[in-house]
Order: C-alpha cells, then sequence, then structure tokens
C-alpha cells in the first residue's frame, strides 16, 4: 500500500524546540511528584542525590535521543528502521521506536486522568472549597472525586480535548505556539507563588529542607528513587524527545540545548519545592505526605489562610498548565507515527490517536471506582491488588521505560561510529570523552540498577 508523502515539519527556531523540550520535561513530575518524594526522601540529601544522578544519567541519555531523532528526521520507529538499515545493525533494535511510541500512548492515557484531577481543583478553588475542609473532609473531598466515574470521566475528556486541540496544529502552530504561550506563563505562575509563600513565615525553614542536605535521611530507597527521577522528569524512553529531535536542524547544538533544557528542568522543580514546602511547614502539615501532598494536604492549607482561594487557584492552574505541556508531548510520537504512515493527514492523524489514548483511559477512570477491585494479574502474588491503572503504571515506569532507555543509550554508545557521534554532537574533545563514558557505562548502570530493583 502506498502513502501519499508528508513533509517533515522543522521547529522554527533552537529557542521554539528548548522551550517545547521544557514544557514536554516539566509536567506533574515537577510540580506533584518531586516535592512529596524530597518530603519522602529526607530533603536536601534527596535532592543533591537527584541532581548527581540528572547531570550523569539524564543529560546523556537526552542527547543520544535528540541525536537519533535529528539523524531519522521520521516517528521513532521509522528513525530506528533507517538507521539500523544504514549501519547494517540488527532490525531488533526498531523496538526502541515501538517500545517508545507504546509507552507513550500508554502513560497519556492515565496521565490524562489525574490532569482531570487537577482541572476538578481550579473549579473548586473557584467556588471556593477549600475554606470549608478541615483534616477529616479533605481526605473525603479526594475521595469522592475518585468515586465518581462520571465525574472523572468529564474531566478526563476536557484534558484529552485540550491536547488533541494544541497537537491537531502540528509543529509550528501547535507544539510551538503552547511552548511559547504556556511555559512563560508557568513560570510567572511558580514566581508568584514562590513571592507568596515568602510572606507565610516559614519560607527559610522551607528552603533549608530543600537545600540543607542531611545524610542521615538518606536511605537505598531514597537514593533509587532520585536515579529514577531523574530518569523519568526528562520524559526519556518514551519516544517523545526522538520525536522532537526529527524536527531539528543541523544547526542546533545538541549539547548545550540539552544542558538548557535540563537546568531549567530543574531549577522549576527547586521552584515548586520552594513554593509548597513553606506553606506545609506554616500550617502545621506533614512534608512526608507522600502523592496526597498536592490534592490532600495543599487544599487543606489553601482553605485556611487569607486569600487561600485564589492562591489555590493559581496552584492548580499551575498544575494543569505543567500537565498540559508534558501531555502534548505524549501524544507527539503516536501522531508523528500515524501521520507519516498512513493516507491520514495531521488533522485525521491527531483525532485518530488522541481517541485511541482517550478510550485506553476509560479503564484509568473506572479502576479508581467501579473497577475497583478488579486484579487483572492478581493470580500472580506481585501483581495482587493491583488494578488496571496501578499495572499500566507498573508496566511503563517499571519495564517499558528503563528497558527502552537502556537499548537507546547502548545503541547510541556501542553500536553507532565514534565519528558520525561527533560530528552530530559539535563538541569539544574533553566534552564529547566525558559524554562517551557517560552514555556508554555511566548512564547504562544507572539505569540497570533502577530496573533490578524496581523489580
Amino acid at each position: 500500500m502506498s502513502y501519499k508523502s508528508h513533509s517533515h515539519a522543522q521547529w522554527s527556531s533552537r529557542m521554539a524546540f528548548v522551550l517545547a523540550a521544557v514544557g514536554s520535561s516539566v509536567g506533574l513530575g515537577n510540580i506533584w511528584k518531586f516535592p512529596y518524594m524530597t518530603g519522602e526522601s529526607g530533603g536536601g540529601a534527596f535532592v543533591l542525590v537527584y541532581l548527581i544522578c540528572i547531570f550523569l544519567v539524564g543529560l546523556p541519555m537526552l542527547m543520544s535521543e535528540w541525536l537519533l531523532g535529528r539523524l531519522g528526521q521520521k516517528n521513532p520507529i521509522s528513525t530506528m528502521g533507517d538507521i539500523t538499515r544504514r549501519l547494517k545493525r540488527s532490525r531488533a533494535w526498531v523496538l526502541i521506536g515501538v517500545a517508545g511510541i507504546l509507552g507513550a500512548y500508554l502513560i497519556l492515557s492515565f496521565y490524562s486522568v489525574i490532569g482531570g484531577w487537577a482541572l476538578a481543583y481550579i473549579q473548586m478553588a473557584v467556588v471556593d472549597t477549600f475554606s470549608e475542609l478541615n483534616n477529616d473532609s479533605v481526605g473525603t473531598l479526594f475521595g469522592n472525586l475518585l468515586a465518581s466515574p462520571v465525574e472523572l470521566l468529564l474531566w478526563h475528556s476536557l484534558f484529552m480535548i485540550m491536547t488533541i486541540g494544541v497537537v491537531v496544529g502540528g509543529v509550528a502552530g501547535g507544539l510551538e505556539r503552547a511552548a511559547k504561550t504556556l511555559m512563560p506563563a508557568l513560570a510567572v505562575l511558580l514566581v508568584l507563588l514562590v513571592g507568596y509563600a515568602a510572606t507565610t513565615g516559614a519560607f527559610a525553614e522551607g528552603a533549608a529542607y530543600l537545600f540543607t542536605p542531611d545524610f542521615s535521611k538518606i536511605t537505598r530507597d531514597g537514593i533509587l528513587a532520585a536515579l529514577g527521577h531523574a530518569f523519568f522528569t526528562l520524559s526519556l524512553g518514551m519516544g517523545i524527545m526522538m520525536a522532537y529531535g526529527s524536527y531539528l536542524s543541523d544547526d542546533v547544538n545538541i549539547g548545550r540545548s540539552a544542558l538548557i533544557v535540563v537546568v531549567m528542568d530543574t531549577v522549576i522543580a527547586l521552584l515548586a519545592g520552594l513554593a509548597i514546602f513553606p506553606i506545609v511547614f506554616a500550617n502545621g502539615l506533614d512534608a512526608a505526605a507522600g502523592p496526597g501532598l498536592i490534592f490532600q494536604t495543599l487544599p487543606l492549607a489553601f482553605g485556611n489562610m487569607a486569600g487561600g482561594w485564589l492562591f489555590g487557584l493559581l496552584f492548580f492552574v499551575l498544575l494543569v498548565f505543567a500537565a498540559w505541556t508534558s501531555a502534548i508531548s505524549l501524544l507527539e510520537p503516536l501522531v508523528e507515527w500515524i501521520e507519516e504512515r498512513s493516507p491520514l493527514s495531521r488533522v485525521g492523524s491527531t483525532i485518530v490517536a488522541g481517541l485511541a489514548t482517550w478510550a485506553l483511559g476509560l479503564a484509568t477512570v473506572l479502576s479508581f471506582n467501579v473497577w475497583g477491585d478488579f486484579a487483572p494479574l492478581g493470580m500472580f502474588d506481585k501483581f495482587a491488588g493491583m488494578t488496571l491503572f496501578d499495572l499500566l503504571d507498573y508496566v511503563t515506569s517499571k519495564l517499558l521505560l528503563p528497558l527502552t532507555g537502556l537499548a537507546t543509550v547502548l545503541f547510541v554508545g556501542w553500536f553507532m561510529g565514534r565519528d558520525e557521534l561527533r560530528s552530530q554532537l559539535n563538541m569539544s574533545d574533553g566534552a564529547f570523552a566525558l559524554w562517551r563514558v557517560a552514555v556508554r557505562f555511566i548512564a547504562p548502570i544507572g539505569v540497570v540498577i533502577v530496573f533490578i530493583s524496581s523489580l
């Protein structure tokens, strides 16, 4: 079957590309997951370990994915097919592209549901629901949201419509425009919230908690969590960065751009900590509240403060923006593949990919209520009690992403020629040598450690 050709788009500028890549990296992981992981893992010591991991493991892996994408100039599956054919390597390496697109599709199906939670909390902030909360009712509020399949479906559907509405516009009209609008808006909202946190009387305590390492509090699990989060926060192993790299022109310096993205992603995560922990400490709440820190602990704090409805509104708008920019990038690899491998236009490809993702998201919606007792693999002890949502999260974060990331750095580090890598990266001798050591040894070892420990 022959398909009509699709001209491959390009980013209009390096700044547009960097903003889009930062938008992909900055998501619920920065605003939701990083603060509660820091709280659970001892504060400053966890942050220091995380910083080491993101520069030694995350940075070289990010550069590897962009490099492959730019070489292939196609969707991740076709990119790996073309590169392996040219280098006369095993076609099995094409599975990197397949697993990346599959991982992004599965993740977005439940990521959209969580993004819908943030939309629901915006509505709650607008009607000042938080002012009526106490320690008991705050948990009930979140529980009632999860227990309602109709309400979850509404917010999941709205979030997917928002995501499709951006991606349908293509690289220039969709991805770039969203990045140029949402990322500055996200930064402004975050700075406003940090400014408010500075007035709570507990800003110094929050900053000390975040930046003063107490290594007696760091554990083996904390180190592994830091390593794993450094890997996942940059959207690695999901086909996203390879897809974004395919729109990259030859004159963009991959190393310099990757460093900017890593630094900006890290700064935003730290700013989120500076916005959240002073509010937590000022209200006598528990920094180690876990995943409920955002959806249960903070609403209680907003309800007890003057003007809390406004700052609650700003916070959950920030959370939606962060989730939205990541969701856009999660949909892109599948859209790019459909567009290039079918007769469908950009609009048709986006609608098909979006509807398929929305449909799978129904499993996550129902796993919190109607199918709450359904454990698909309950016959195995390891998966006993795992709902469909738990299973999707496990398969992607514990299996697909680490294996895809590992295969990527092994392919780039050991099966691609040194001269070709050198010409693509355009780095000094010292910097290139350091990157090659990281991509051949440090990053693979780090991913293997995370993978084995998670099993």
